[in-house]
């Protein structure tokens, strides 16, 4: 791994320990503030599950598939080019990942507090470390489809 790719990392996990540690702190569980009307608000979740609550009270199950998606990940990635754009994407997704793994090791569930309305549907709330794995999973996406994920095209 590469010096800038493990300093995004921890980033990503710093601002994700911090902002849950800062709803946690600020907010019961169940408490939400709205920010803007019928849009969004910041509600404090104790999510045991994955997003939608899928596999809600399965922690070492989750524990065991963020670990193994992390091993697949980093063996993956050395198909990748190397480039800003591909660093800052695994970035993302090792931040995301490790930042929800070190929730669900050490207090069972995962805190999540972003809270969206959209067209009157009321999103499963979710986290900065969820922003970071989708955005990270997107961009990884458009490197697949640039093929920038074969050997041949590394440079």
């Amino acid at each position: 791994m590469k010096k800038k790719l493990i300093c995004l990392t921890i980033l990503w996990i710093f601002l994700d320990i911090l902002t849950k540690s800062l709803v946690d702190k600020f907010f019961i569980a169940g408490e939400s503030f709205k920010i803007i009307n019928n849009f969004f608000n910041i509600t404090k979740v104790y999510n045991t599950g994955a997003s939608w609550n899928i596999l809600a009270n399965s922690r070492f199950v989750l524990i065991i598939i963020s670990i193994v998606f992390l091993i697949f990940l980093i063996i993956y990635q050395k198909n990748f080019k190397d480039n800003l754009r591909n660093t800052f994407a695994f970035s993302l997704v090792y931040g995301g990942i490790i930042g929800n793994l070190i929730n669900r090791l050490f207090n069972g569930y995962v805190i999540d507090f972003l809270d969206f309305i959209i067209f009157g549907y009321d999103y499963p709330v979710f986290n900065l470390a969820d922003i970071c794995i989708i955005l990270g999973m997107l961009l990884l996406v458009i490197a697949i489809f640039k093929k920038e994920d074969i050997d041949g095209n590394n440079s």
